[in-house]
């Protein structure tokens, strides 16, 4: 599975740099088709467990949820009034269950697994978006985003598969291991750091490049076991077969979940 996994990281890793890099609507559209891909995954785990999800509202109010993280984003940064992220919010909420009322198979189940999937996927991860629209360095904040969760991943594996001997928590994701969950942070944090001296060492300290690496590092791992936790209880050991050695791409970006919109807010705070 290491050859998979590594031709898929070879391709998979350019495409991203180049959308983060080219930015506007050429990283939006990239951002937006991973989310709607997300979706498609999420849809598919939960007709495998043969648990209700109405596929249609996951896509169109996860579309409202997107634009309502961006248009709400930052204290008004682009002209709209403070409230219109709840503002969408609302609207999808009442949305799914107006959908549901009018169903005749209406069942507050599937309620419920349509309003996960739209908070779970598309409002966090527009937050991808709105760190590359931060100015002036989003772009870099969004570089060391991925490359924090990228290096905590790959110590993660090479830890855990040399030195694991400690299961995190076997009954959620049997293969990982505590010495495998500190190898991935220590080697996310050093991640932050290269980052942060190559790109702006003026601009932040050292230590809050190192904040944002433990966050970053240690959020993606427990976004990557709350997706292990849907997958176990569906039955699935990947959300799909698109990506070669990864799963989907729901497993793929499954990290980012917590991650982006917690630094997404903390950089607010901290800049």
């Amino acid at each position: 599975m290491l050859l998979p996994r590594i031709l898929t990281a070879l391709v998979g890793i350019p495409l991203v740099l180049a959308a983060i890099y080219f930015g506007g609507i050429f990283y939006m559209a990239f951002v937006a088709a991973i989310i709607l891909l997300c979706l498609y995954e999420y849809g598919l785990i939960l007709l495998t467990a043969k648990k209700p999800v109405n596929r249609v509202s996951l896509i169109i109010f996860g579309i409202l949820m997107i634009i309502g993280a961006i248009a709400g984003r930052g204290e008004n940064q682009i002209g709209t009034p403070s409230n219109i992220a709840s503002f969408f919010m609302a609207i999808s909420l009442a949305g799914v269950f107006f959908v549901e009322i009018i169903s005749p198979a209406r069942s507050l189940e599937r309620a419920a697994n349509t309003l996960l999937g739209i908070i779970l996927i598309p409002w966090s991860l527009a937050h991808l978006i709105n760190i590359r629209l931060m100015e002036p360095y989003g772009e870099y904040f969004v570089y060391i985003l991925f490359i924090t969760i990228w290096a905590t991943d790959t110590g993660a594996y090479f830890t855990g598969r040399f030195l694991g001997k400690h299961k995190l928590n076997k009954e959620v994701s049997p293969k990982k291991t505590w010495e495998g969950a500190i190898g991935g942070t220590i080697l996310g944090v050093a991640a932050a750091l290269f980052c942060w001296d190559l790109f702006f060492p003026w601009y932040i300290t050292a230590a809050q490049a190192a904040l944002i690496g433990l966050l970053v590092s240690v959020l993606g791992q427990v976004s990557d076991l709350a997706q292990s936790v849907l997958k176990r209880s569906a039955g699935v050991k990947d959300s799909s077969g698109l990506l070669p050695g990864h799963g989907g791409f729901f497993d793929r970006f499954d990290a980012f979940l917590l991650s982006a919109p917690v630094l997404y807010y903390v950089l607010l705070y901290m800049l």
